[in-house]
């Protein structure tokens, strides 16, 4: 998916952070054995769902900073393979071999960091820095899905020259709305609003950033570290108009779910 502004761009080199660490205490009785991150969406998790859109772009370089059950998270990676198909081990062996009948799909490079139980998302960035070592970064949330264009937003980014872009959604309307023009009556069964952009997630970011944290755990990206850029005219807004839906509480996860189990995904990009 190649854009020509992307061509000669090592995306395997390019990380992708995905903020892992919430309690999701909107939807407890999914999260009291789980974070929301591992939620599911069909037979797989919110997360992998997230994976996949930005691996369908050509990124395979993912760090996740946990907190809430973050030892569920270590524990899907780590034997991630095992859930993919049949596999053999050998007890005969003094190490226990273990051979896969089936290879794993993905092809992803996955660190998963441990970055407090209540820390705030500034702090649990600054607590990843030092696995974050090019130019460029790209940041999301564990619990949202879109079909935003990676590689346009990546050029966007470098083309506006700013620090930090954000970008900014519409976010879909709680209820169906009604249109009455005349005698005629029309029904979008709950529409994106056409109001104004709410933050979305799925940054780009500038390494340059980290420097602005702080190893305090109160320390929050959104409310003490966007607003100081916006001021200082290093916050870029790319406007996606399609499709965006996080997964806040069980009436999201039932609307995510419906539309996965329905073939209506939007956000699925990949084959």
């Amino acid at each position: 998916m190649d854009t020509p502004s992307q061509k000669g761009i090592d995306k395997s080199k390019i990380p992708v952070v995905i903020l892992c660490g919430g309690k999701g205490t909107r939807l407890r009785e999914e999260t009291e054995t789980i974070p929301k991150p591992l939620v599911r969406i069909g037979e797989r998790p919110i997360l992998w769902h997230i994976m996949k859109i930005y691996n369908s772009f050509g990124f395979s370089n993912f760090i996740l900073p946990t907190g809430y059950k973050g030892e569920k998270i270590k524990d899907y990676f780590f034997n991630y393979p095992m859930y993919q198909g049949d596999f053999t081990v050998d007890f005969t062996k003094e190490n226990r071999n273990v051979t896969m009948h089936v290879p794993a799909e993905e092809k992803w490079r996955v660190t998963i960091a441990g970055t407090g139980l209540d820390s705030e998302t500034g702090a649990r960035l600054k607590r990843i820095a030092s696995y974050i070592t090019n130019d460029v970064f790209l940041l999301t949330y564990g619990d949202g899905v879109a079909d935003v264009n990676i590689d346009d937003l990546v050029a966007f980014h470098r083309a506006q020259g700013k620090m930090v872009t954000i970008t900014g959604v519409r976010p879909p309307a709680r209820f169906g709305q009604i249109n009455i023009h005349d005698s005629d009556v029309q029904f979008t069964e709950k529409p994106q609003l056409q109001d104004n952009y709410i933050n979305g997630g799925f940054f780009v970011c500038n390494r340059a950033v980290l420097d602005r944290l702080t190893d305090g755990e109160g320390l929050n990206f959104e409310r003490d570290v966007l607003p100081k850029l916006a001021a200082e005219s290093q916050l870029a807004v790319y406007c996606h108009n399609g499709y965006w839906q996080c997964m806040d509480t069980v009436r999201d996860m039932e609307l995510l779910n419906k539309e996965w189990n329905n073939g209506t995904a939007v956000w699925k990009n990949w084959r």
